[in-house]
Parts: structure tokens; C-alpha cells; sequence
């Protein structure tokens, strides 16, 4: 399997990455009851999800921009329908094809949002439903100079609805046990930005800002999980919570309906 290790893209194989891999993988849990038909994943990275999707669907594709990823994915599930493109649009896919489209953690990185969920409503068959999570920016602890915007959950529901007849906001939040490792986080990132005394994360170009975000993001990922293992270990997707209030969650749960 092609490797792209980041602090962006969270690995399961990364001890100090678990709580971080199992809130994203709640997303791809929470799908299970809705995947059905002809499915399409926009953003499918390293493929998460792909096992839990793939036995509940009748056709699946999934379209990222990494090439060498999406080939090895290729391999690894023959029946599936890999595409390496960047997005949007959904360049080649044809309208009313899919039943089902999953996109979580991507709209945050796309600079045209608009055009973004206008593609998946073109590509969504009539009465198909999508799913979309993305961060929270109220639970944000810094700026992700990764991402080009985040959201409140106001905010992206009013921008769904300008194209699809149906949308609805969810949050992803935390038991008691995921709330502790937030908290944690937050003393240890606050530590680190008390420094920022010109508020450059904020200032500086997004392009200055990745190199010392990601090593500084790896270094307390693993420093959190020196200071307390067991508990950067023992979450598990079980210990995220689906709410319909969306003003306090970690993520946010957007669903869809053409």
C-alpha cells in the first residue's frame, strides 16, 4: 500500500494517530445504515472506509487525487472503481449515477465549496442521499494551514441548501474518554501558540505555515501519548457519538437528499 503519513492524513499503523484514525473512521460506522446501490467516496485518501462500504454496495467508485494511491487501492479491491482527479469537478462521471456519495474531511480543503457540492448533487441519482463530515472550527484548537476554511454548522447547512432540496446537520462529538484527550490536546497545543504573541498562524501564508505545523503536530501527537498511553490507545470508534445539535461537536454531519 502506497503510504502518505502525515498529521493530515492520519494513519491507523501510527500509535500516537488512534484517536484522531477512530474519529474518522466513526464516519464510514455512521454510513453503514444509508450505504446501498451504486456508491461513490469523493476524497477516498487511503481507503478507511473501503472495506466497511464495499460488501453493502452494488458498485462502488472512488475518486482521489493521488495517483500512486488510488492505484494501489485498485490492487487491493479489484471489484471497485478507482479515479485519480483532482476535484471539483467530478470530471467524467456522469450525471444521476449514484445512489450513495460519501465525502468526510474533504470540502474543508476545496477552495470552490460551491462547486464542490454542486458536482455531487449533478452526480447523485434523484432522491440519493450524501454524507459529508468536516471539523467543527469551534472545537478547532489552531489553524490548519492545510485547509482552506472551516465551518460552523450554520454556516455549511445554508451552503447546502442553496443546492439540494434536503440537508441536514449532525455533529461526531465524544464520550467522556475522547473530551479527555480534547482537553489534554488543547492544554499542550495552547502551550505551544502562547508563543505566537504576533498571531503569525493567522497572518502568514498557508504554504509558510505546513512544515512547522506538521512537526509540531507529530510532536505533540506523540508527546500526548508519552504523557498517557493507555488513553491515546484505548479509544475506539465506539467512544464518538452521533448528536443532532452540531454547536458543541467535534464534527460536523452533513446529510443530503436530491
Amino acid at each position: 500500500m502506497a503510504k502518505v503519513y502525515t498529521t493530515e492524513i492520519t494513519s491507523e499503523q501510527i500509535a500516537s494517530d488512534n484517536p484522531i484514525h477512530q474519529r474518522l473512521f466513526k464516519a464510514y460506522v455512521v454510513a453503514k445504515e444509508y450505504i446501498q446501490g451504486d456508491v461513490l467516496e469523493v476524497g477516498c485518501g487511503e481507503g478507511r472506509g473501503i472495506e466497511t462500504m464495499l460488501p453493502l454496495t452494488k458498485s462502488f467508485t472512488a475518486v482521489d487525487k493521488i495517483k500512486p494511491v488510488i492505484d494501489t487501492l485498485q490492487q487491493r479491491f479489484p471489484s471497485g472503481r478507482f479515479i485519480s482527479m483532482n476535484i471539483p469537478p467530478l470530471g467524467g462521471l456522469a450525471d444521476n449515477t449514484y445512489d450513495r456519495i460519501v465525502s468526510f474531511q474533504v470540502i474543508e480543503h476545496i477552495e470552490n465549496d460551491f462547486l464542490f457540492l454542486k458536482e455531487i448533487h449533478r452526480v447523485l441519482k434523484p432522491g440519493g442521499i450524501a454524507l459529508l463530515t468536516t471539523p467543527n472550527r469551534k472545537m478547532s484548537l489552531t489553524r490548519n494551514p492545510w485547509h482552506v476554511r472551516e465551518y460552523l454548522p450554520e454556516e455549511l447547512k445554508a451552503l447546502a441548501q442553496k443546492i439540494f432540496s434536503h440537508a441536514e446537520m449532525k455533529g461526531i462529538t465524544g464520550n467522556e474518554k475522547v473530551m479527555a484527550y480534547y482537553e489534554q490536546n488543547k492544554k499542550s497545543v495552547e502551550r505551544i501558540t502562547r508563543f505566537d504573541i504576533l498571531n503569525l498562524q493567522y497572518r502568514l501564508p498557508a504554504s509558510v505555515l505546513r512544515l512547522p505545523y506538521e512537526v509540531l503536530n507529530r510532536w505533540n501527537r506523540n508527546k500526548l501519548q508519552t504523557s498517557d498511553n493507555k488513553l491515546v490507545t484505548d479509544i475506539h470508534h465506539e467512544d464518538y457519538i452521533v448528536v443532532d445539535d452540531a454547536t458543541n461537536a467535534l464534527d460536523l454531519l452533513l446529510i443530503v437528499r436530491k
